[in-house]
């Protein structure tokens, strides 16, 4: 076939341009986005019940949840905590598991349950983790300061409060609608919204002159809001519709009631002080210093990003020049990290793709050959992103790291093809001879190498978990890549070589000079290394127990450090303080480090997020987002914030976290490095007193770890005198409704305006806790009794976050720390439980494991995918020797990248041991040629050393400079800039090292080897 097809140019360029084409109009629809999209086997259950405490909630809601919960299928992790107001439930599914199915399962069990469940409470929400869940950006919008503060502070902070409600109203009916009806967009969620209520204060002094009680109040307000059916009445031949409508709309409408009394009208707004205000924020948003609110933008799962991004611009242009009086800014761009990782990977890849065209014009000297190579990459690039197209693969960190794995790769077959073809016309042979049979020559070695290669990528299936999935991308770039490459320069190389020499009658003769540079030092070498042959094998046997000791001492984790500028600052005041406290203390701390920060969001207290891409916090937490100018300022920062919580609030905890995104939610990176588990002898959760001490006593061994506190929160119990009700003649209803009045909870009913919601509220304007007391309640016979008489108050100090699990409930301590000191704290951990004073039993989680786990699959995953390789380098070869021939490159390879991971600072992580599976396919490619060539010679009669000298000869230069295209083809990804490039630098740095000693060892070591076993049978 090939004979014919060189000879028709034209048809071979026609066909090339159609590929080109329809390459170049897929690149225009293949999604781009920051990772593949994948499904995450997580499902969380979040239940609501306002005005519960934590362990009502977990006695009462979570841990029946969890007991029906843990009974669905493929549940491979449950993990559940409880806190004031509200509890979720965590589930985590083995890898694959139908996510949709097991939706429905978990459902059908919430639904089973809510008989034993509080009456009051709303049926838990099932939320599916997804990686569309991730924002792909925030909206903080926010009023313009246009006046001045007046005199009257409480007149301006009621107009303020009123003027940001109604902003409220217009980001949830305005802004939130215009942006989802972008066709990228998926769904707003929202939240720092504040709604008003109508308050209805009486005036207890009036009401006791003319005989009066709250309950009339709340009788008159409830008989004056009914809608009637509507009555059909029949005039002649015509029908009419009667609507009686008598609903309270506003707050005019509630002061204008009357109430009759002994015959006389008396109006509300006589009674009663009627306020309409905002109502009580349990928590609140602010952006930099400003009350503001903040909307997620989900995005739609087969949107563009750069379209998203192009919308929303266009959309908040349009809204600044529609509404100059508000403040529109977007805060945590995905759109932009994603735009930055992708143009810094594209930009790596066409320098690679420059430095690989150098070096080729380096070696060839001639720009024809060097032409027909440079042709292969492009080709082969747009063969590989046509099929991502065909596929469904996008443009994402994973996909482009496969490209840029193959780049390096892709230009092998056509040097070594045209090398060979090259050689044999040097040799005599007519051009179509040579051409053909230098094809013919190699191909199978080359075929035999894509798919050792290749072969290594299938044991990746074997990774628990989403990595295995993740780097199924991976895998198909570099496979698609490598294909491409090979159809390539088998069938369009051969063609174009011909046309360019047709004219020519002798092959072009190679510069001598450059022979004797290139080929002495070799010759020089190897003679060194067969003389030395003892003293190289002596050191290949000892390189075994240095690669062990070397791997013991590296760090080991999940995935590499990723450099930021931003972070999200968790806060604990550990006391429970209310929203408007919580509000000053954080812009105290943000005031502190103004200097060093571009943009922050603050999230006060409680969030009305639907979705979970926001921590759940309480009234007494915060989360804050802000970005530096640098990773520099954002350390800085973070010391300023540790000294001023040590400073002021002492008993505060503060966490800092990478802020949420994509990346963080598929290899969960936010996970602690170690938590400890503490249980009772009865596998229940330790008291208070009992983990204080622990906690102290671990802070006292290891100073230099940051341990957390005990979280607690004081309640107040009010309990109620049963002989002393009896003797009052007072009901638990009617004590119940006077508390709920005294604190302003007794709502009467709500006034629908449009799409929220107003509530009536009958109560006082005095809700603190030690007036309740002091105050009274009208028994059955209208006596005022004092409350004081009824109900005892105790406080009370309880955990204030309940967290339970497969083994039952525990109370966690979270660490971070290096795996020695990591190790050492779990030591010490199993000595302190083992005391026979101790009465605690202790089990661990955490980075620590899970990494190892990683790293434990991985090492499996490199020895299949050794024994893959042997197993195809004995088919190809015929031979059970040869193959280990090959593979002894591997220990020496894997000593030197271990070695230099630990001197320059960097991990064993997924990434770096991906890297050691991608080398094992690509550095023995030289090695299966070149022994390829030897024993072709010795079949051709050619003693044992002169054919290894002469395939050494012959494959010198091919072997130099792929190595060398490769290398530099990989060399513009050790920079570290973003979040691109910080995955690629370990699996980079893998890749250059292990090609670099690869080399070496092929050049000198398996001719060394070959000759050590077959010099006998010679």
């Amino acid at each position: 076939m090939l004979s014919k097809i060189i000879h028709r140019p034209i048809a071979v360029t026609m066909c090339l341009i159609a590929v080109v084409v329809m390459g170049c109009l897929a690149l225009r629809f293949i999604p781009v986005s920051l990772m593949p999209d994948i499904d995450v086997p997580q499902i969380t259950v979040q239940a609501n019940i306002p005005g519960h405490s934590a362990k009502e909630i977990e006695q009462r809601v979570i841990s029946p949840l969890r007991g029906q919960l843990m009974q669905v299928a493929g549940v491979k992790d449950i993990r559940s905590e409880a806190r004031m107001d509200a509890g979720h439930v965590v589930m985590t599914f083995e890898p694959g598991s139908n996510v949709d199915l097991l939706f429905i399962e978990v459902n059908e069990k919430i639904d089973r349950s809510m008989n034993t469940m509080p009456k009051d409470m709303e049926r838990p929400k099932v939320i599916k983790a997804s990686a569309m869940d991730i924002p792909a950006f925030y909206l903080d919008i926010w009023l313009k300061r246009t006046d001045e503060k007046s005199p009257q502070a409480d007149e301006y902070a009621e107009t303020a409060g009123l003027a940001f409600a109604q902003l409220g109203r217009f980001a949830k009916g305005v802004v939130s609608k215009r942006i989802e009806q972008l066709p990228q967009t998926a769904m707003v969620d929202i939240s720092g919204t504040v709604g008003t209520e109508i308050e209805c204060i009486p005036d207890y002094e009036k009401l006791q002159s003319i005989g009066l009680s709250t309950q009339d109040i709340e009788n008159a307000i409830k008989k004056n809001n009914i809608t009637l059916e509507a009555l059909s009445v029949v005039d002649g031949i015509f029908r009419y519709n009667i609507h009686f409508d008598s609903q309270l709309l506003t707050k005019e409408d509630v002061e204008d009631i009357y109430i009759n009394h002994e015959g006389r009208l008396l109006q509300l707004k006589d009674l009663c002080s009627i306020k309409e205000h905002i109502a009580q924020q349990n928590g609140k948003v602010r952006h930099n210093k400003n009350n503001a609110i903040t909307l997620a933008i989900i995005k739609q799962n087969d949107a563009q990003m750069a379209d998203l991004q192009e919308s929303m611009e266009a959309l908040l242009s349009e809204m600044r020049k529609e509404y100059p009086d508000i403040q529109f800014e977007l805060t945590r761009d995905q759109t932009h990290l994603l735009t930055y990782t992708i143009k810094n990977l594209k930009t790596n890849l066409y320098v690679g793709v420059l430095l690989a065209c150098l070096i080729l014009f380096l070696f060839m000297r001639q720009w024809r050959l060097s032409l027909l190579i440079v042709l292969t990459i492009p080709l082969s690039l747009i063969l590989t992103l046509l099929s991502f197209y065909i596929i469904g693969i996008s443009m994402n960190i994973i996909s482009l790291s496969g490209l840029i794995l193959g780049v390096g790769m892709i230009v092998d077959n056509s040097i070594i093809v045209i090398d060979n073809m090259m050689r044999r016309w040097r040799e005599g042979e007519r051009l179509q001879t040579a051409i053909v049979n230098g094809v013919r020559e190699v191909f199978a070695p080359m075929l035999s190498s894509v798919l050792t290669t290749c072969s290594v990528f299938l044991p990746l299936i074997f990774l628990s978990g989403i990595a295995g999935t993740l780097f199924y991308d991976q895998a198909m770039g570099v496979t698609i890549a490598l294909f491409a490459s090979l159809a390539v320069a088998s069938l369009v190389i051969p063609v174009y070589f011909h046309f360019l020499f047709r004219k020519h009658h002798h092959a072009p003769t190679e510069e001598r000079k450059r022979q004797i540079n290139l080929y002495r030092p070799y010759k020089s070498i190897m003679g060194w290394v067969f003389r030395h042959a003892k003293a190289c094998l002596i050191t290949l046997v000892c390189l075994i127990p240095l690669t062990l000791f070397f791997f013991w001492q590296i760090e080991k984790e999940r995935m590499p450090k990723v450099d930021h500028d931003d972070t999200l600052m968790s806060i604990d005041w550990n006391m429970g303080i209310a929203a408007d406290e919580n509000d000053r203390r954080i812009m105290e701390l943000m005031n502190g480090i103004e200097k060093e920060t571009v943009t922050s969001t603050s999230m006060i207290g409680a969030q009305d997020f639907l979705l979970s891409h926001t921590k759940d916090i309480t009234a007494s937490e915060a989360v804050v987002y802000f970005k530096t100018p640098s990773k520099k300022k954002l350390e800085k920062a973070k010391e300023k914030i540790v000294e001023l919580l040590k400073e002021r609030y002492p008993s505060a905890s503060v966490e800092f976290n990478e802020s949420g995104n994509l990346y963080n939610l598929v290899f969960s990176t936010n996970e602690s490095d170690l938590e400890i588990h503490l249980q009772d002898q009865d596998g229940r959760r330790p008291d208070i007193a009992t983990a204080r001490r622990f906690t102290d006593t671990l802070r006292t061994h290891f100073t230099d770890i940051a341990i957390m506190p005990v979280l607690t929160e004081t309640n107040i119990q009010y309990m109620a005198d049963m002989e002393q009700m009896a003797i009052y003649k007072v009901s638990y209803e009617q004590l119940y409704s006077r508390l709920k009045e005294l604190i302003s909870k007794n709502e009467i009913f709500n006034i629908n305006d449009g799409a929220q919601s107003i509530p009536v509220i009958v109560g006082t304007d005095n809700r603190e806790s030690d007036r309740i007391l002091n105050s009274s309640v009208k028994n059955g016979e209208g006596v005022d009794i004092p409350i004081v008489y009824l109900v005892k108050e105790t406080r009370g100090e309880d955990y204030k976050r309940l967290q339970a699990g497969n083994s039952g409930e525990y109370f966690s301590i979270d660490l971070n720390a290096n795996d020695k000191k990591v190790e050492q704290i779990m030591r010490y951990v199993d000595e302190y439980v083992h005391q026979p004073k101790a009465e605690l039993s202790a089990s661990f989680a955490g980075g620590y494991f899970s990494s190892r786990q990683m790293i434990k699959e991985l090492a499996l995953v490199l020895s299949v995918a050794l024994a893959l390789l042997y197993f195809i380098l004995s088919a190809q070869f015929e031979s059970f020797i040869q193959p280990f021939i090959i593979l002894t490159e591997m220990v020496i390879d894997v000593f030197f990248v271990i070695a230099v991971l630990w001197v320059f600072g960097e991990s064993v992580n997924v990434m770096s041991m991906i890297g050691l599976v991608v080398m094992s396919g690509i550095i023995i490619n030289d090695s299966i040629l070149k022994i390829d060539s030897i024993n072709r010679l010795r079949r051709g009669g050619a003693p044992l050393l002169r054919a290894i000298m002469t395939a050494g000869h012959n494959r010198l230069k091919p072997i130099v400079m792929t190595s060398l295209t490769t290398i530099l083809a990989i060399l513009p990804f050790l920079q570290r800039g973003d979040m691109g490039s910080a995955l690629q630098y370990p699996l980079s740095l893998t890749l250059i090292v292990g090609m670099a000693i690869g080399t070496m060892v092929s050049l000198f070591l398996i001719p060394l080897f070959y000759y050590l076993i077959y010099r006998k049978r010679a």
